[in-house]
């Protein structure tokens, strides 16, 4: 049992959140009213996946994608005032973090999808404001066959660019959600190939003029494991109990 302010300040701590510019508020979004015994964690604060954790007796819920970014209007009305009315109407506290996360050198998005997929040698680099990561696979590998191990980890098949030649991959760069624009710095890394969950029309173009495979395997399937990281560690450090929730996503 821990009380969320505690909660929060080691995850602050832990996370070095005063490193970064981020586009939201990252620790305590909603207070919730009780001492934590129960962390539900899941990718994004939606309506579904707050009824789930509130149905599993949750004290806190653990999101990367939570409320309140930069240009969002403030107002609690609608869809956010719903939610919002979920949450303190149950006394679930929110908490919520965004880069911190993506770029933890132990649970972060980054690190963990590079373990999921099996990527050797997987270092952050000073690219991506730190936010690009640098691996190879275990050899030389054909980009159809490197698709479907993707798409067997992550149980969605990748949109892939084509580098236009027929070599193998060995080394990816790579960083997690909507890291398409992204693209450039990888290719200055020097590999074969770069990965991101989300892509935009210019990047197919970009691809190919940098000779690049690029896949893109999803914003939500590649950030789904930070959190279950984050959570699974707080819930051994504090003695608490953990849950993970899916809400399937497309994009």
């Amino acid at each position: 049992m821990i009380e969320p302010a505690e909660l929060q300040a080691y995850c602050d701590t832990l996370l070095e959140t005063s490193r970064f510019d981020d586009y939201c508020p990252n620790g305590l979004q909603v207070e919730g009213e009780r001492p934590v015994r129960r962390i539900a964690t899941g990718v994004s604060a939606c309506q579904a996946l707050i009824d789930a954790a509130i149905g599993w007796g949750a004290d806190l819920l653990l999101v990367h994608h939570g409320y309140f970014w930069r240009g969002e209007s403030p107002v609690l009305v609608g869809m956010k005032g719903r939610r919002v009315r979920s949450l303190m109407g149950a006394g679930v506290g929110l908490l919520a973090y965004h880069l911190p996360l993506d770029a933890h050198p132990e649970f972060g998005n980054n690190r963990q999808l590079g373990r999921v997929l099996g990527l050797r040698e997987a270092t952050a680099t000073a690219a991506g404001k730190g936010l690009l990561w640098r691996g190879c696979l275990a050899g030389p590998t054909l980009a159809d066959e490197f698709a479907r191990a993707i798409a067997a980890a992550l149980g969605r098949s990748p949109v892939h660019i084509a580098a236009g030649s027929d070599r193998p991959i060995q080394t990816l760069s790579w960083c997690t959600g909507g890291a398409q624009d992204l693209i450039e710095e990888a290719a200055a890394l020097g590999v074969d190939a770069y990965l991101s969950g989300e892509i935009s029309e210019r990047t197919a173009h970009q691809a190919r003029e940098l000779g690049l495979d690029y896949f893109a395997a999803g914003h939500h399937a590649t950030e789904r494991y930070g959190v279950q990281a984050l959570g699974a560690h707080l819930a051994e450090r504090f003695g608490l109990q953990h849950r993970y929730f899916e809400v399937p996503n497309p994009a």
